[in-house]
């Protein structure tokens, strides 16, 4: 059971702020930021889960069975991430690319303490074994309380330099996207999605001050900060995974990226270029089909719908397309199950979507892990919510190691010069918070 407390706030974006810098005393932080995007389908505009009380984590297959028996035993808030490896556990599978960061393959948590932001309100929720905290930690988040850790003030970077490197160069990945063309004109897929990491090693940062930089180059609407142990993801995401609201199922991909400008008029006109370019259409066409067969698993029959198709949005960095694909599920369908049927998500694999995993595998360099996996949490009443890890910085405080990938849909009509842009593109935000 948990104590609820309901605060009218005077300056959210401050008491958000001092919120941040208080979680990091514990080792278990999971911070989700609308950015106060105007979207459809939201129910909170931030959300902060901290300090375990129970929590799973795994390493081998069965992972999602072991999800599914601690989010039904548990039937509380539990917050976590599932890693793109994940695939190994819905299919026959494997990951033997390098890993420098060393994520569990899936971990969830059952918080303490929940902060819900609406509006110029918060809902906290404390469990009662904690609840006679509550007060003082109100005191400690709002700067009244001298004893809060001095790890939880840090917010500033010691001096560093940051040397970025590149996984795959420049001329390694034209040979690769050339082979991905190959596989395509052979037949063996339509469209795959291929990535790259850049990474920096016997590096330190400070993790608050980096997510907080990122955020606010991009201001997105799924924008995560976790903190797992020496384990850090800093998310700038623009992208939903898959929601469950009710019998309301919605997922939310993206496919098709356009620059932006700092000029008015030419900053619309690639806006409106991306909306009518047939690639990029094509790219995002094939993914909507993917998830509609992926929803069509779980869902009551004829109740998959295409509610939004192709609709660029505008963000601070780039401009996306994105669909909306819903469906209905029964009353009595498990929401790990819903999870399990669609995972991992379509605009990170490629259709047909077995068949592009096992080549991404074969030409990628690294293992994915969290990247392209996803961040999100289960409601006490099996709702559910969560991201896709894109536009993300991820680290391991005790390797010191920091990692950031991108990659971009290969069609039949990519040219691998203009893919290679296209990720540079998006690497924008992560390269320059790293090395300002």
């Amino acid at each position: 059971m948990r104590t609820t407390q309901i605060h009218s706030l005077d300056n959210a974006d401050q008491f958000k702020d001092q919120l941040l810098i208080w979680s990091q005393q514990f080792d278990d932080v999971v911070w989700l930021d609308s950015n106060n995007y105007k979207q459809n389908h939201s129910n909170y505009e931030a959300v902060l889960a901290v300090d375990a009380f129970t929590s799973i984590q795994t390493r081998f297959d069965g992972s999602f069975d072991m999800l599914k028996e601690y989010q039904t035993n548990v039937n509380d808030w539990i917050f976590g991430y599932l890693t793109y490896d994940l695939k190994n556990d819905v299919e026959n599978l494997s990951s033997d690319n390098f890993d420098g960061l060393e994520f569990p393959d899936l971990y969830f948590f059952q918080p303490k303490k929940v902060f819900l932001f609406k509006e110029d309100q918060v809902e906290i929720q404390y469990l009662n074994c904690v609840d006679d905290e509550l007060e003082e930690d109100l005191k400690e988040i709002q700067g009244e309380n001298e004893c809060l850790p001095e790890r939880s003030r840090k917010a500033t970077n010691e001096a560093h330099q940051v040397k970025i490197k590149l996984r795959i160069h420049k001329d390694e990945y034209f040979e690769k996207v050339n082979k991905m063309l190959a596989h395509i004109h052979r037949g063996d897929i339509y469209e795959a999605n291929f990535c790259q990491e850049f990474y920096a090693e016997n590096t330190g940062i400070n993790p608050l001050e980096t997510y907080t930089k990122l955020n606010n180059i991009s201001k997105p609407p799924f924008a995560t900060f976790l903190k797992y142990g020496d384990k850090y993801l800093m998310s700038a995401s623009p992208e939903r995974y898959l929601k469950k609201e009710g019998h309301t199922i919605i997922s939310q991909p993206i496919k098709g990226t356009a620059k932006r400008s700092e000029n008015i008029l030419e900053d619309e006109e690639l806006k409106k270029a991306l909306s009518q370019d047939i690639k990029e259409r094509s790219e995002n066409i094939m993914i909507v089909d993917l998830v509609r067969n992926d929803l069509s698993k779980t869902a009551i029959k004829g109740s998959v719908e295409v509610e939004e198709l192709t609709k660029v949005y505008t963000f601070d960095q780039v401009h996306q397309m994105i669909s909306t694909v819903t469906s209905k599920v029964e009353e009595t369908t498990h929401a790990v199950d819903i999870l399990k049927s669609t995972f991992p998500m379509g605009s990170m694999t490629g259709a047909p979507k077995i068949s592009a995993m096992r080549i991404i595998e074969d030409l990628e360099e690294t293992k994915r892990g969290l990247y392209s996996g996803s961040v999100g949490y289960f409601s006490p009443t099996g709702d559910f919510d969560f991201n896709v890890v894109i536009r993300s910085i991820l680290y391991n405080e005790t390797k010191k190691y920091v990692s950031y990938s991108v990659g971009s849909a290969i069609t039949a009509k990519s040219d691998p010069l203009k893919e290679y842009e296209e990720c540079l593109v998006k690497a924008k935000a992560m390269r320059t918070v790293l090395e300002s």
